[in-house]
């Protein structure tokens, strides 16, 4: 179903992978009410997985902000896949995690995450807005870069 939304993805360039399956034992979102949870997303790209080390080491920060904005992707799939493929239903992207496999004592974090963050409000205008937390860690699966989860308001 195009929209609002996918007119503005297409105004931006921008191509959504497919969305992932689930790589364990868990689902790759949930509906409850009005709200979808996004399971983490990390650096797929349709399946081959990108960006694979710590940010500090093998990525810089400019690096690392890709990842992220690539696992945002990954999240703005699995939200069109709850919605049954309309983009039109998101009211608002309410919270955006990150974390960031990054070595000891990175400390740009919030950086990184703006590449994630800044996708949201790019294709959701002010309804991209929204809270957030940046954490570094010392592994994440599959040794990405970047991993992020989302909730999400829909109609």
């Amino acid at each position: 179903m195009a929209g609002k939304i996918e007119a503005r993805l297409k105004e931006l360039g921008i191509e959504l992978p497919q969305a992932a399956s689930p790589a364990a034992n868990y689902v790759p979102y949930v509906i409850t009410g009005n709200q979808v949870f996004v399971a983490g997303q990390i650096t797929f790209w349709n399946g081959e997985v990108k960006y694979m080390g710590k940010v500090g080491k093998d990525f810089t920060t400019a690096e690392a902000q890709a990842a992220a904005r690539l696992c945002a992707l990954n999240i703005i799939a699995q939200v069109k896949a709850a919605c049954g493929g309309d983009l039109d239903r998101v009211r608002r992207c309410v919270k955006l995690g990150v974390f960031v496999n990054c070595v000891d004592g990175f400390s740009e974090q919030p950086q990184v995450a703006n590449g994630a963050s800044d996708l949201m409000v790019d294709v959701f205008g002010d309804a991209g807005r929204h809270a957030r937390f940046a954490v570094g860690t010392n592994a994440l699966p599959r040794n990405v870069a970047t991993e992020a989860d989302a909730v999400f308001e829909i109609a």
